[in-house]
């Protein structure tokens, strides 16, 4: 049996969800499942959306009070979902 050929699951997995452009897409439902899971059901009843582009974050909100709100914690929500996915993938969040 040869060695030299062999590699790891997780690195070839890696490389191909890289030359797939897979990336985006995939941290996409991360996010939605950290924010279902985090934000509770209150939140989530007021969610219209959620889409992740080039390290932006947009969360639709339906109501003016919690858009307002929410606003304030933008950091703060950045910060959590960036330590849930467990790296730097949300640069900016903004509420609409």
């Amino acid at each position: 049996m040869h060695l030299e050929n062999q590699h790891k699951l997780k690195d070839v997995l890696k490389d191909l969800v890289g030359e797939m452009k897979w990336k985006e897409p995939l941290n996409e439902t991360k996010i939605r499942e950290v924010w279902k899971t985090k934000m509770g059901t209150t939140i989530n009843s007021y969610t219209k959306n959620l889409n992740f582009r080039k390290g932006m974050l947009f969360i639709y909100i339906t109501s003016a009070s919690l858009k307002q709100e929410l606003s304030y914690e933008k950091e703060k929500i950045r910060d959590m979902l960036n330590a849930e996915l467990g790296g730097k993938f949300v640069e900016e969040v903004l509420i609409r």
